[in-house]
Formats: structure tokens, C-alpha cells, sequence
């Protein structure tokens, strides 16, 4: 068995004295895994950090072997999220999520999502509300996508500020108004409203209240897998008014 991919670094883990084995999202393959030879050696390990873009070509002798990598690094990414607190975050947390997707299950178009945000993310304003764009994609490819284009009460497609924690749909304003203290604010970078490069530190706690909640409902919780260390951080920042954007 053999092919070759488009693959992003998830992560490594340590085989023997110079092995590692690749975990890696790949486009056409999915989330897979496969033995690096010498990929502790000084020349691999730049290439093998989370982030980065290979070519990956996969062997083995049967499909349901671990089977080897050998690779070809595309882009180093990596190395420009160093010193930068809410990218470092972000794409530890990122591959948090994508181990939540079964293994060797294709997801091209979530592969695609990933590039771009990976692409974006040394501009680091822009980590935290990349991050809650990439978790919607997540509940989507799971089963679980909200739906933000109409109120689920009367079909509007105009003033929607709120989701509903019962069903994951958008709520207009007029609609949500006598439940409102029930429902989660619905920030305007979602729906591309205002200044989507530049969302406030409050739209983007928003944003992380509204994905949160739905990951630990359906995700996290339902498979008894705690909240990502790297989550809590970013969502620690904007509570404490810290995180790298203006307020309103």
C-alpha cells in the first residue's frame, strides 16, 4: 500500500531512540499516523512541529498497518508562531480538535479551513476569533454545525444577535428579546458584520462562550475529554480583559 498527500503536522511522539510517530491531517487520507525514520534527527525536527505543511507519501505492506512517512516540508510555519502567546494557543488547541476526528475519515474541505487559518495566524490579533471560526468548522464535520443564517423563530435573515442553546440557531433581536438573558450573544465577526479583521475583545469572548458551550454539549463532555489546556488559556485572556485586540 502507498500513496502521497498534503499533510499538516498535528503532532509527534517518540519511538525508540531516533524515531517519532507523525500524526497528521491530511487532505485526501484524514487524520493519520505513520513512523517517521530519524525523525528526531536535527535536520527532520524543525519540519515534524505542529503547523507546518508537508508532502507526505505513506507505505505499508497491508492498509491496517501503522506503516511509514517519509516527507517533504512545504511550509515551516511553526517557527513564526514562537513568542506570539494567542497563536502558540491556538494551534495547540486546533490539534486538540483534530484528534477528536476518527482516524484515516477524509475531511478536504476541513483540511482546506485549516490551511487558510495556519496561513493567518503569525498575524496574532487575528489566533483567538481563527480559532472559533475553526471550531464551528469542527461541529460542522461532526454533526453538530450551528446554524447562523436565519432567526429559528420567524426565518428573518436581518438583526440576528443571538443563538439559542437548545437548537445552535441564530435568533433575531426582536424575537430574542424576552429571552435574552436564556441566549448567547451572536458576534458580529461570525456573520461578517462590521469589521471582521479587527472584532472586539467582547465579540471574541462571545465567540468562545457560544463554541464552548456546544463543544462541551456534544464533544468534550459526551466523550469525557477535558477542555484543552491551551482553550482555557485563550479563554482566560479575554475574561481577564488580556487578550492582543481593542475593546469596544
Amino acid at each position: 500500500m502507498e500513496w502521497q498527500d498534503d499533510a499538516i503536522v498535528i503532532g509527534i511522539r517518540r519511538l525508540g531512540e531516533s524515531d517519532v510517530i507523525l500524526e497528521a491531517m491530511t487532505r485526501e487520507h484524514g487524520r493519520h499516523l505513520g513512523v517517521v525514520r530519524g525523525g528526531r534527527s536535527r535536520r527532520l525536527q524543525p519540519a515534524l512541529q505542529a503547523g507546518n505543511s508537508l508532502i507526505v507519501s505513506w507505505r505499508a505492506r497491508i492498509d491496517e498497518q501503522l506503516g511509514h512517512f517519509s516527507i517533504e516540508p512545504t511550509r515551516m510555519r511553526a517557527a513564526t508562531y514562537m513568542g506570539h502567546r494567542e497563536a502558540l494557543y491556538a494551534v495547540t488547541c486546533i490539534s486538540s480538535l483534530l484528534r477528536l476526528l476518527p482516524e484515516r475519515d477524509p475531511h478536504p474541505t476541513l483540511y482546506d479551513a485549516l490551511k487558510i487559518i495556519l496561513d493567518a495566524l503569525d498575524h496574532e490579533p487575528l489566533a483567538a476569533p481563527l480559532l472559533v471560526r475553526f471550531e464551528l468548522a469542527i461541529l460542522g464535520e461532526l454533526g453538530f454545525g450551528l446554524d447562523l443564517s436565519e432567526c429559528a423563530a420567524t426565518g428573518s435573515r436581518e438583526d440576528l444577535i443571538y443563538v439559542s442553546p437548545k437548537s445552535g440557531r441564530a435568533v433575531s433581536a426582536h424575537a430574542g428579546a424576552p429571552y435574552r438573558d436564556r441566549l448567547f450573544r451572536l458576534p458580529d465577526f461570525l456573520l461578517d458584520r462590521g469589521d471582521p479583521g479587527h472584532p472586539t475583545m467582547s465579540d471574541i469572548a462571545a465567540g468562545l462562550a457560544l463554541t464552548g458551550f456546544f463543544l462541551e454539549r456534544h464533544v468534550f463532555g459526551a466523550r469525557n475529554v477535558p477542555v484543552p489546556e491551551a482553550r482555557e488559556a485563550i479563554v482566560a485572556l479575554y475574561r481577564e480583559g488580556k487578550g492582543d485586540k481593542p475593546d469596544d
